[in-house]
């Protein structure tokens, strides 16, 4: 199949359902065999009885292009591991991985237990840890063979990760932790041929179904704005070849928009030259609240 992946080896992570899956068929759509990873489990994590990755897999093979299931749990070392060491073994070569696992148990922060807390730090955020230092030791072990990749890694944050989101603290924990990730893997990285980047997407899945269910309720005509679809195309040009020179970035993708996110930087400041008294320190942070931009509004907490 031709395309601007053709010839490359895509690992999608979550992706026998909702945004994974859409990301899946785009990138076979545009020449790539796919790594279909998928655990199979409910939307709290919980395994469940079939398997989504095979159905994905069949989809992709009966429109023409190639890819394989793997059911691991990337958020163990095994399963991480096993996941590279099935493009590489199956398809000879590993150039872009797609992290977009991921699950919800969402609660207000009083009544968070911690093995809600710690589920979804696992899932998200380890499971995007594991996957990237597995690939990313594959393509330093290439690069010092002399054979530098052109090698990607999209991960997936989250509105909630940019800028919190009420009753998600755990859930926005683990996308703001991806943020900073990315940023650190796309310095770290840069050397051994990958580029890193991140997107925030909003769309229509499992996970979101709650969280969209005003916005979701009527598409517009011809233009389902929040079918996951919409998010792929992005991924797809962030996970090839034709991505060149765009690394360490946060993009939002909703629907026909993209926008380029821009983190913390510094806004106004004052210098005293010496140590503040807390009155003056006090003083002075009020004077430089008065001249910064307000923060962004926090995700169910209007009105």
């Amino acid at each position: 199949m031709s395309g601007i992946c053709a010839g490359r080896v895509v690992v999608v992570t979550g992706a026998g359902r909702g945004l994974g899956r859409a990301h899946a068929l785009a990138f076979a759509a545009e020449g790539a065999r796919v790594v279909v990873n998928d655990l199979g489990v409910g939307l709290d994590g919980v395994p469940g009885p079939d398997s989504p990755a095979a159905a994905v897999v069949a989809e992709i093979r009966e429109a023409g292009g190639e890819a394989i299931a793997h059911g691991g749990d990337i958020a163990t070392t095994e399963g991480a591991a096993s996941l590279v060491r099935t493009a590489v073994e199956t398809y000879g070569r590993l150039d872009t991985l797609v992290n977009n696992a991921g699950f919800l148990r969402d609660r207000m922060l009083v009544n968070l237990d911690e093995d809600d807390w710690d589920a979804v730090l696992r899932v998200h955020l380890k499971g995007h840890f594991l996957p990237l230092k597995h690939a990313a030791a594959h393509w330093r072990a290439e690069a010092r063979a002399g054979r530098t990749p052109t090698a990607r890694i999209v991960n997936t944050s989250s509105g909630a990760g940019l800028l919190g989101s009420v009753g998600q603290g755990n859930y926005s924990a683990a996308k703001a932790g991806i943020i900073g990730l990315t940023l650190v893997a796309a310095a770290e990285l840069a050397r051994y041929g990958v580029q890193v980047n991140a997107v925030a997407p909003a769309a229509r899945t499992r996970m979101t179904e709650r969280t969209f269910a005003e916005t979701m309720a009527a598409p517009a005509a011809g233009f389902d704005a929040m079918a996951p679809g919409n998010v792929s195309p992005l991924v797809v040009w962030l996970g090839s070849a034709a991505c060149t020179g765009v690394t360490g970035r946060v993009f939002e993708a909703e629907g026909g928009r993209i926008t380029v996110m821009e983190g913390w930087r510094p806004g106004p400041g004052a210098d005293k030259g010496a140590r503040w008294t807390p009155a003056e320190a006090g003083e002075a942070t009020l004077k430089l609240l008065a001249q910064a931009e307000p923060p962004g509004v926090v995700y169910g907490a209007q009105g």
